[in-house]
C-alpha cells in the first residue's frame, strides 16, 4: 500500500501542505477503496497531531487529547467526509486556555473548507453526555487517539465501553427502536432507486450499529459477508463524493452512471445490483442480530421466574413442527435427529413449517442445511412440490423465511433461474421492489386470492414466476414463458399444468393492458383475449394473478377503476369462452337522457355545455358496504367544429385532471329539435372519465368558461401548458432521468370497426393535448381514447376512422403513426 507521508514540524505540516497531499491522494487512481480511506485518515492524523501539539504549547495546556470519533475514529474517511473530533481535557486548565487550544485546532480545519463536528469535554462530561444521548455514545464507541495525552483517551474509552456493557440491557432496546424509526423514514436500501447509502435500512448506519451491538457482548452479528458488504457501500460512497464533489450519501439517478464508471462497473444497473446485494447482507445480519438480542434479554428476564415455578424440573422448550423440524425459543431449528445430508426435502419442509407457524428460521439451521443438504432429484418428488406451495401460500410470513433461504444460497440452488432476477433493479417509479422481491410479494398477494380459483397451486407458482424473464433480453413475458415451462417441469407438474403456468406467465399483463387500453365494447377486443386465454379455468387464474401482480407492484398500479375494468373484461371473456358471442353495441348508440339533454342545450346555445358527476359503480369492499367511487364522469356536448379534442384535453390538463378514458361521437338530435328552424348542425358528445391529480375537482362552470375560450382561440393553452411542463421538469424526482423517445404504432387486429393507434410516451402535462392536435391535423375521426399511465410512462390507445366512419387503409394508418411519432418527439 502506498502511503502519503507528511512530516510534522515542517512547513509541509501546515494547511497548504496537508491540502496538497490530500489532493494528490484523492487523484491517485491506483489507490482506492480501503487503502485510500486509511491513507486519508492517516494523513489527517499526522496533520492534526502537528496542529494540536503546536496549539497545546502555545495555549500552555497539558492534560489534553485530541480524539477522533465516528467514522474518522474507525479510520475510514471518504473524500468528503466530515471530521468528528473530541477535544478531551482533564479539567485542570483554565477555561480560557482550553478555548484558545480549541480555536487553534478548529479554525485551520474550517479554513480548508472541511466539515467539522466538534466538542470539548472532560472524561466525566463525555460519559455523562453519552449516557444522555445514544448517538453520542455510539460515536464514542469508535473513539481513537490522535494526539496529546494517550492515557486520557484510553481511560475515557475504557469507561465508555464499561458503561455501554453495563447499560446494554436498557440501551439496546432503545437503539433498536431508533433503527426501526429510521428505517420507516428512509426506506430499505435494497429496494430504493435513489438510496441513501448511510441512513436507509441496510446501509452504513446499520453496519455501525451492528459493531455497537457486538461491543455490548450480548450478541454478535453473523460475520460472513458483512465486512465485504460494508466495504462495498463505502467504496460506492467514495465514488459518489469524487464524482459529485459533495458530501452526499444519496445515490441520485443522474449520478449513477458516473459513479458506476468511477468504480469500473458496466452500467448503473450493475451498480445498483451490487448496492442492493450489500444492503441485503447488512439487513439480514441486522434481523438475525436483533432477534438474538431480544432472545437474550427475554431469557434473562424469564428464566429466574421459570426456574422458581418449575423447581428442579427441566423446561421442555422444543416443540415439533414437522419431520426433522422443531421450534425452540421462538425460532425454527432442526431436530436432533434431522439429517439434511439424507433428506433433500428438509430445507423446503423446514421453510414451510416456519412460514405456517409465522416463526423465523434459525440462521444456524439454514446454514447447516445449505452446507449439507443434497440437491433435490429432477423432477421434484411430490412432497417437495407440496412444501413449496405451502411456503408460498403462507402469506406475509413467507417473506422473512424466503429471505433467510436466499441469504444462504438455498433459493438459487432450488431454482437456478432465480439468480438472474436476484437483486435486479426495476427503473420504474411504479415498482416498489426489486424483481425478486416483487415475485415473492406477488405470491404473498396471491395467497389471499386462492379461495377464488380452482387450482391455487398453479396460481402461486405463476405468481412466483411471472416476471422471471426480466433477467433476459427482449420481452420478459416471452422469455418468462420459456423459463416458467422449464421450472414447472423441474418442480414436477404434469404437462397439462405446465402449459397453464406457461400461459399465465406469457399473458400476465394481458387483462390489465387490454382493459385499460382497448375498447371493451369492440367484439374484436374480447375475442382476442379469449383466444389467448383458451379456457375458463385459465381465465380465472389469470384474473387473480393480474390483481396479485398489480397489488405487489405498488400503489399506482392498482385502483378501484382498474379493478372494475379488469373485472368487466374478465366477465366478457368468460361469456365468450362459455360459448356466447361477444356483445355488439347497438348502431347507432342511443344517448342517455342526460346526454340528450346536454346535446339539445349545446345545439340551441351554439356553445359547449357540460356536467360532472361521480361514478359509484365500483365493487363494494365488503358485503353490505357502499360501492366505491371509480372517478368522475365528465359529459361535454359541443357543436361540431375543428379542434374540439385538443381544446378539451388542454383545458383538462390546465386544471390538473387526469383522463382515464374518452369516448367521442356525434349526437343524434330528436326530430323536433333538429327541425326547429335553426340551420342543421351536428353536436359532438364527449363522455370522459377523469380524476383530480390532487385536491378537489374544479367547478363545472370554470371548466366550461375555459373551454369556451379555448374553442374561440382566446385562451393560450400552449403557453399555460409550457409553464406546467417547465415546473414538471424541475421536479427533483425527474432531474437527470433520460426518457426514451415516444413510439407510435398501429395495433394489428385491434378492432374490426376502427384503426387502433397506440402512443407510448413519457407522461407530461399536455401530452393528450399534443396527441389531439396531431390527430386533428390528420383529419381523422376519434371514436374513443383509452388512457393508461403508470409512473412516468403513458400508453394511450386511440380508435380512429376515416371521416366516413371506416378503418384507415393500412398505408394511411402507418403514415399517420410515423407523422405523429415525429410530432411528439
Amino acid at each position: 500500500m502506498t502511503s502519503v507521508e507528511v512530516s510534522t514540524g515542517t512547513e509541509d505540516s501546515g494547511p497548504s501542505g496537508y491540502a496538497a497531499a490530500r489532493l494528490r491522494l484523492l487523484q491517485e487512481k491506483t489507490q482506492s477503496g480501503p487503502p485510500r480511506r486509511t491513507g486519508l485518515a492517516r494523513l489527517t492524523d499526522e496533520w492534526l497531531e502537528a496542529l494540536f501539539s503546536t496549539a497545546a504549547r502555545s495555549a500552555g495546556v497539558r492534560g489534553a487529547a485530541l480524539v477522533a470519533v465516528g467514522g474518522y475514529g474507525r479510520g475510514e474517511l471518504s473524500p468528503r467526509s466530515d471530521l468528528d473530533l473530541l477535544l478531551l481535557h482533564d479539567g485542570n486548565a483554565e477555561k480560557g486556555a482550553i478555548a484558545a487550544l480549541a480555536d487553534r485546532v478548529w479554525y485551520p480545519v474550517w479554513d480548508l473548507g472541511l466539515d467539522l463536528d466538534h466538542s470539548v469535554r472532560t472524561p466525566a462530561e463525555a460519559r455523562r453526555t453519552a449516557g444522555e444521548d445514544l448517538k453520542v455514545q455510539l460515536g464514542l464507541l469508535d473513539a481513537r487517539h490522535v494526539a496529546g495525552d494517550l492515557g486520557l483517551t484510553a481511560g475515557m474509552r475504557t469507561a465508555v465501553l464499561a458503561d455501554w456493557r453495563n447499560l446494554a440491557p436498557k440501551r439496546l432496546p432503545e437503539l433498536h427502536e431508533l433503527c426501526q424509526d429510521r428505517a420507516a423514514r428512509q426506506g430499505e436500501l435494497q429496494y430504493l432507486l435513489e438510496p441513501d447509502l448511510k441512513e436507509a435500512r441496510g446501509g452504513l448506519r446499520d453496519a455501525t450499529v451492528l459493531r455497537a451491538v457486538a461491543a455490548s457482548w450480548l450478541a454478535d452479528a453473523p460475520r460472513e459477508g458483512l465486512d465485504a458488504a460494508r466495504r462495498k457501500l463505502l467504496d460506492v460512497r467514495d465514488a459518489l463524493h469524487l464524482t459529485t464533489g459533495r458530501a452526499t450519501d444519496r445515490l441520485a439517478l443522474q449520478e449513477q452512471d458516473q459513479v458506476a464508471a468511477e468504480l469500473g462497473l458496466l452500467d448503473a444497473d450493475t451498480l445498483l445490483r451490487e448496492v442492493y446485494e450489500a444492503a441485503r447482507t447488512i439487513s439480514y445480519a441486522s434481523d438475525v442480530t436483533w432477534r438474538e438480542v431480544n432472545r437474550v434479554l427475554r431469557a434473562r428476564s424469564v428464566r429466574p421466574r421459570l426456574r422458581a415455578m418449575l423447581g428442579n424440573r427441566p423446561a421442555n422448550d422444543r416443540t415439533p413442527l414437522a419431520e426433522g423440524v422443531v421450534e425452540q425459543e421462538g425460532e425454527v431449528v432442526l431436530a436432533r435427529t434431522a439429517r439434511p445430508e439424507r433428506d433433500p426435502v428438509l430445507p423446503l419442509r423446514a421453510a414451510a413449517a416456519a412460514a405456517q407457524s409465522e416463526l423465523p428460521m434459525s440462521m444456524h439451521a439454514v446454514r447447516r442445511m445449505a452446507a449439507t443438504a443434497r440437491p433435490l432429484p429432477v423432477p421434484w418428488p411430490a412432497e417437495a412440490r407440496q412444501e413449496l406451495i405451502t411456503l408460498l401460500g403462507a402469506g406475509q410470513a413467507t417473506i422473512g423465511v424466503w429471505e433467510a433461504l436466499e441469504a444462504e444460497g438455498l433459493i438459487t440452488r432450488l431454482l437456478p433461474d432465480w439468480e438472474r432476477v436476484r437483486c435486479r433493479p426495476q427503473r420504474n417509479a411504479v415498482h416498489t421492489w426489486t424483481v425478486d422481491r416483487h415475485l415473492v410479494e406477488t405470491a404473498v398477494q396471491a395467497s389471499s386470492l386462492t379461495r377464488r380459483v380452482g387450482r391455487p397451486d398453479l396460481l402461486l407458482i405463476a405468481a412466483l414466476l411471472h416476471d422471471i424473464g426480466k433477467g433476459w433480453p427482449g420481452d420478459h413475458s416471452v422469455a418468462g414463458e420459456i423459463i416458467a415451462r422449464d421450472v414447472a417441469t423441474r418442480i414436477g407438474f404434469t404437462s397439462q399444468d405446465v402449459e397453464v403456468i406457461a400461459t399465465l406467465v406469457r399473458h400476465h399483463l394481458l387483462l390489465v393492458e387490454t382493459a385499460t387500453r382497448r375498447d371493451l365494447d369492440d367484439p374484436a377486443t374480447v375475442r382476442a383475449v379469449a383466444d389467448a386465454v383458451g379456457t375458463t379455468g385459465t381465465l380465472e387464474l389469470l384474473h387473480a394473478l393480474t390483481e396479485a401482480d398489480a397489488l405487489a407492484t405498488g400503489p399506482a398500479a392498482w385502483s378501484t377503476w382498474r379493478a372494475s375494468l379488469v373485472t368487466d373484461l374478465a366477465k366478457r371473456v368468460g361469456a365468450v369462452l362459455a360459448g356466447e358471442a361477444p356483445a355488439v353495441p347497438e348502431q347507432p348508440v342511443v344517448p342517455s337522457a342526460e346526454q340528450e339533454r346536454l346535446a339539445i342545450e349545446a345545439f340551441r346555445t351554439g356553445g359547449p355545455v357540460l356536467s360532472l358527476r361521480a361514478q359509484t359503480e365500483g365493487p363494494a369492499a365488503e358485503e353490505g358496504d357502499a360501492p366505491q367511487p371509480l372517478g368522475v364522469e365528465l359529459l361535454i356536448a359541443v357543436p361540431d367544429q375543428p379542434g374540439v379534442l385538443p381544446a378539451v384535453a388542454g383545458v383538462l390538463a390546465m386544471h390538473r385532471l387526469t383522463v382515464r378514458t374518452a369516448e367521442l361521437r356525434t349526437a343524434e338530435l330528436p326530430d323536433p329539435v333538429a327541425a326547429d328552424g335553426k340551420a342543421p348542425s351536428a353536436v359532438l358528445l364527449l363522455d370522459w372519465r377523469v380524476a383530480a391529480e390532487y385536491g378537489s375537482l374544479p367547478q363545472a362552470a370554470r371548466l366550461r368558461a375555459d373551454l369556451v375560450r379555448a374553442l374561440d382561440g382566446s385562451l393560450d393553452i400552449p403557453g399555460r401548458l409550457a409553464e406546467r411542463e417547465k415546473a414538471y421538469a424541475k421536479n427533483p424526482r425527474r432531474r437527470g432521468s433520460h426518457a426514451p423517445p415516444p413510439r407510435v404504432t398501429v395495433a394489428s387486429a385491434g378492432s374490426e370497426v376502427a384503426t387502433v393507434i397506440e402512443v407510448r410516451a413519457q407522461d407530461a402535462p399536455g401530452l393528450l393535448y399534443r396527441i389531439g392536435h396531431a390527430l386533428e391535423a390528420a383529419s381523422v375521426l376519434v371514436r374513443s381514447a383509452h388512457v393508461s399511465t403508470l409512473g412516468a410512462n403513458a400508453v394511450d390507445a386511440f380508435y380512429v376512422t376515416t371521416p366516413q366512419g371506416d378503418p384507415l387503409p393500412g398505408a394511411v394508418a402507418a403514415e399517420l403513426a410515423r407523422v405523429m411519432e415525429d410530432q411528439l418527439r
